[in-house]
Parts: structure tokens; sequence; C-alpha cells
């Protein structure tokens, strides 16, 4: 990591605070919050956002996984999604959908709604912009709460991608890279076959 990880003697009384909910919330202190905690008031307001978006918000367990999945590559995260893809296959997230999330290639569900909300954020991620269509499936799908909780999401998913790569916080060195164009923070070119005739 780019940063020194804090101690406990080295945080101020704000930032102890922080980290025992941060550990009380989550298990511990990890990933993003080491970084974070450098600003214990960035820190707070982080928090309290990816607590909404990961447990909080009105979409069900395997959408707010998703949207964490799709915020993640987008952004090549490797730590978020490693830390995430195992949990969004056992709610519910097609394993094949998770693939073609990693490859940048286009998911197919059974569900509608799962397929209307996955269009909605990869337009939202890669277009910059939403389509009348898209947003009214969405809309009939999710209402207003849903898509505005979802725009909070993957905001804060993609903050958090932000915050890993830039940091570089320390990949999980057990977990293999998830995607087959990112190594360590930065991209790698494909191998190819060789010289085409």
């Amino acid at each position: 990591m780019r940063l020194p990880v804090l101690t406990e003697a080295e945080m101020d009384q704000r930032q102890q605070e922080l980290a025992a909910r941060i550990a009380g919330r989550r298990g511990a202190v990890r990933g993003p919050f080491r970084v974070w905690l450098h600003s214990a008031e960035m820190c707070e307001r982080a928090e309290s956002l990816g607590a909404f978006a990961r447990f909080d918000c009105s979409l069900p367990k395997r959408l707010r996984e998703l949207a964490l999945l799709m915020a993640a590559r987008n952004w090549d995260a490797q730590y978020s999604w490693n830390a995430h893809v195992h949990q969004a296959i056992e709610a519910g997230v097609p394993e094949a959908a998770v693939k073609a999330v990693a490859e940048k290639r286009e998911a197919t569900f059974d569900d509608a709604a799962d397929q209307a909300f996955y269009r909605f954020c990869r337009e939202v991620l890669e277009e910059h912009f939403v389509s009348d269509e898209t947003f009214a499936d969405a809309l009939a799908h999710f209402g207003s709460r849903g898509l505005v909780d979802t725009i909070g999401a993957l905001g804060n998913f993609t903050m958090l991608g932000m915050c890993l790569n830039t940091f570089q916080v320390d990949l999980q060195p057990d977990k293999e890279p998830p995607f087959p164009d990112v190594r360590g923070y930065g991209r790698v070119v494909p191998q190819s076959d060789g010289p085409r005739p």
C-alpha cells in the first residue's frame, strides 16, 4: 500500500473511534478503510455511504453485489472484485454472468428485473448516460427509490475502486488475478499467438 497503515498508537481519538466502529460492523479494518482513516471525516462519510450501499439500501443483496462487481470491473479494482465475487455468486448472481462481467462481455440473466438492472448499470458505467428505454424498464422494476439507491451504490463502489487502485491497497495474496488484462496495478497487453498470415 502506498500509505502507511496507521497503528492504534498513531491514531487520534477520532480515528480510533472510527476504527472500532468499522471493525465492529465489518469484522476488521481492512482494504480501503486503511486509506480513509488518514482523513477521519472522509472515512466517516465513506463508511456511512458504503454501509448503506452494502447493507441497507432498497436493492436485493444479489443486485447490490452485482453493482459492486460491475463497478469493480469498470475500475479494474481487483481487491474489491476478489473480496466480493463469491458473495455475489452465493447471493444468486449466476456464475456465467460473473464471468462475462470479468471478461467485459455482455451478461445475460433469466430474470427480467436482473437483466434490466444490469443494462441500467452498464449504460451508466460505460456510456455515462442511460437511454430512455433502459431507464423506463429499470424504473418499472425498481421504482424511483431503487434507481436512486442504484446510483448511490454505483457511486460508492466507483469511489472504492478509485481508492483501492490509487493507493495500491494490497491485493489478497491467495487470490488469482481476476481480469485477463490487468496485473498488479496496471494493464497488460494480451499475448498474441504469433503473427497472422
